[in-house]
C-alpha cells in the first residue's frame, strides 16, 4: 500500500498547486490514498469548510490540522460533522472535532492520527500518553496507521519517532514549513522525517512575504505578515510504502516539487 502525504498547505499558492499537481502526482506514483497537512490553507492560518470540501474534491482522503486549527472561527460550525478532517488528538477532552480518522481502502482500513508537540507551542496533553492511547485503539482494527506530528523541535519530533518505532507505519513531522533530507525506515519498521516541508510560497520565509519577515528581524517592531501570493511556488510531500500485513514500512520517498526541482510526469 502507498500513502501519498502533501505536507503544510499554505493559502492559495499551496491550494493551486494541490489543484495542479496532485492527480499528476497520483497518476505517477499510483497511491492507494492521499492525506494533506490544512492547517494554513486559509490565508496561511486555518481552515474554512470551502477550502476543506475543496481539498478533498481534488483527491485528498483525510486532512490534518495543527496549532492554527481554531484560527479561522467558522471551523466550530463544521468540525463535528467533517469526517475527513482531524485536529491534534491531545487537545484537551472537551474540545470539538477528533484527533484520529479511519479510511477504508479496498477493504483495507488505514488509520491516520494528528498530534502536536508542546516544546515552543502551547502546553496541551501529553502527546505521546495520548499516542498510546489511540495506537491501542487503532490496532484492534488495522496495523497500517499513519502519524501527522505537528511540531516545532527537531528533538521531539525525532523523539516521537524512536518512540513509536515499530507501533506505527510512518511519523512524518509537520509545521517548521522546511523539508529534511532525513527520510529513512527506523530498525523496527516505521517510516520517519522530521519535517515534510511546506506547499506554497517558495520564495519566501516559510510562505509569507520576505519583506515583512525581515523587517521584523530589522526592527523588532510588530509587523504584520501576509502571504507570499505573487512569487513562485513549491509542492512538498511524502510517499511512503507499506507491508499491508505486517503494517511496517517499506520504502520512504520525498517529493519536492519547485522551479529548481521541476515535475515530470
Amino acid at each position: 500500500m502507498k500513502l501519498l502525504f502533501i505536507g503544510d498547505v499554505t493559502g492559495s499558492p499551496g491550494r493551486e498547486m494541490v489543484r495542479r499537481y496532485l492527480p499528476r502526482l497520483q497518476e505517477t506514483y499510483h497511491p492507494n490514498m492521499t492525506i494533506i497537512n490544512g492547517e494554513n490553507a486559509a490565508a496561511g492560518k486555518g481552515m474554512t469548510q470551502k477550502i476543506y470540501k475543496q481539498l478533498l474534491e481534488w483527491g485528498a482522503n483525510v486532512i490534518t490540522m495543527g496549532n492554527h486549527t481554531w484560527d479561522k472561527k467558522e471551523i466550530f460550525e463544521f468540525i463535528d460533522d467533517a469526517n475527513n478532517l482531524i485536529r491534534p488528538a491531545n487537545f484537551p477532552a472537551d474540545t470539538p472535532g477528533k484527533g484520529m480518522a479511519f479510511v477504508n481502502i479496498n477493504g483495507t482500513e488505514v488509520a491516520v492520527i494528528n498530534g502536536q508537540g508542546r516544546t515552543f507551542l502551547p502546553a496541551i496533553d501529553d502527546p505521546f500518553r495520548k499516542m498510546d492511547e489511540l495506537i491501542a485503539a487503532a490496532k484492534k482494527r488495522t496495523n497500517i496507521i499513519f502519524v501527522d506530528f505537528h511540531a516545532e523541535a527537531t528533538s521531539e519530533k525525532q523523539a516521537m519517532g524512536w518512540y513509536l518505532d515499530g507501533k506505527v507505519s510512518a511519523v512524518a513531522g509537520t509545521h517548521t514549513h522546511v523539508q529534511t533530507a532525513d527520510n529513512r525506515l527506523l530498525p523496527k519498521g516505521t517510516a520517519y522525517i522530521t519535517d515534510v516541508g511546506m506547499t506554497g510560497p517558495y520564495d519566501a520565509i516559510l510562505g509569507m512575504e520576505k519583506e515583512s519577515v525581515l523587517r521584523k528581524f530589522l526592527t523588532s517592531l510588530p509587523v504584520r505578515f501576509e502571504i507570499d501570493k505573487n512569487g513562485r511556488a513549491q509542492l512538498n510531500g511524502l510517499l511512503v510504502t507499506i507491508n499491508e500485513k505486517t503494517g511496517h514500512a517499506t520504502d520512504i520517498e520525498r517529493i519536492m516539487i519547485n522551479d529548481d526541482h521541476p515535475f515530470f510526469s
